[in-house]
């Protein structure tokens, strides 16, 4: 069987989520594991591309890892045949501009989310791509995450009964800087002009989590807040931290689930992980984090008794039984990737357009009508 190259543009893997999550973790793995297989018993095998504005960094991290494609030079990237994918995990704010650019070279498009800062915007690069006639995906990589796989196969299996509520509890303290331990953040996230906020972060992701998991967004009712009003950036400099470090979110789903998601940068951290899930249903519930998950059924459901003149004497985190690990879970970004990558050579099943992702850029549009107009916002089906 042969082995296939294929070319892929990559852009801002100089930042955290780009270098770890996306070179390091998805396409080197992928290729260390010799390539993506395909159907045809051919091995896909990525080339990445490193694009950046500074030529140091980029080439430093090619000889890290043996690579030997850098450029400065977008256009030229995107002028060779060889490259068939742009892959964008840079900033919000220049990204509308960088996909327009790729799709009219006719490149296949993944990128990170939010994909734009509006909905008109995310809406205007997904028809472009569609008219261009190319591929194209936004990174939703929370769904591949074990600790909500195994969420997903509770409720394929029938464990919950009729669901009933959604709780999410995401976020951990992000250090001021101005008392001697740094933000492990970078600024430009609580800065407005920059793109910043958390709505506009995570909201998104909360989009395609309910949506494909539980049920479809209906309405939402949000509350935003800036609780640290000045940070200390990445040269010690104060600046005016003015985009919401935190989201307080309900929304109502199909099928008359309620979920509510608290989102905060502002808060330290008490549960079993960075983010938790709990599902209620009639029959059982379950809470998960990024990769373990328990069980409550309604048989092992304890009987607790309010009495506040006394200690209580149930153990709740005991009466709770922990899902094992059945099968075995790849990184979820890689494992994100990997279908892409299928789906752009052999035209596998795909799911996870930039039609999609426009609609966490909807909600957390809406999400901020909602705080600014202290009410609940329906939430419209997107006309195709």
């Amino acid at each position: 069987m042969a082995t296939r190259p294929i070319g892929i543009i990559m852009h801002g893997i100089t930042g955290r989520m780009g270098y770890n999550q996306h070179l390091l973790r998805s396409i080197l793995a992928i290729r260390d594991e010799g390539g993506v297989l395909l159907s045809s018993g051919d091995r896909l095998m990525p080339e990445p591309v490193l694009v950046g504005r500074n030529a140091e960094k980029i080439e430093a991290i090619a000889r890290k890892h043996g690579l030997s494609k850098t450029t400065t030079d977008l256009d030229a990237a995107l002028a060779d045949p060889a490259n068939t994918i742009f892959f964008d995990a840079g900033s919000t704010q220049m990204r509308v501009a960088l996909l327009e650019k790729a799709i009219a070279a006719g490149k296949h498009i993944y990128c990170e989310k939010p994909i734009s800062e509006t909905l008109e915007e995310a809406l205007s690069v997904a028809a472009s791509a569609e008219r261009r006639g190319v591929k194209n995906g936004v990174v939703q990589d929370k769904l591949f995450l074990p600790g909500l796989r195994k969420i997903a196969m509770l409720r394929d299996s029938g464990f919950f009964g009729k669901i009933l509520s959604v709780r999410g509890e995401f976020g951990y303290w992000v250090f001021e800087g101005d008392w001697g331990v740094k933000a492990q953040r970078p600024s430009w996230n609580y800065r407005r002009q920059d793109g910043g906020g958390m709505i506009l972060d995570m909201l998104p992701h909360w989009r395609y989590v309910l949506d494909n998991l539980f049920g479809e967004v209906k309405s939402v009712s949000c509350l935003g807040a800036t609780h640290i009003p000045s940070r200390v950036d990445e040269n010690g400099n104060t600046y005016a931290a003015d985009a919401d470090d935190a989201a307080y979110a309900t929304f109502e789903l199909e099928g008359g689930i309620i979920a509510h998601i608290n989102s905060s940068w502002a808060v330290r951290v008490r549960r079993d992980d960075l983010v938790t899930f709990q599902v209620d249903g009639t029959h059982g519930s379950a809470v998960c984090g990024l990769m373990r998950c328990w069980t409550q059924h309604r048989v092992n459901t304890p009987k607790p008794v309010w009495n506040p003149d006394q200690p209580q004497p149930i153990n709740f985190f005991d009466t709770w039984d922990e899902v094992p690990d059945t099968q075995a879970f790849d990184n979820g970004f890689k494992a994100q990737w990997e279908e892409f990558l299928r789906h752009v050579a052999e035209d596998a099943p795909w799911k996870y357009t930039l039609r999609e992702g426009a609609k966490g850029v909807q909600l957390a549009e809406l999400a901020q009508q909602s705080w600014a107009e202290r009410r609940w916002v329906d939430v419209p089906k997107i006309a195709r």
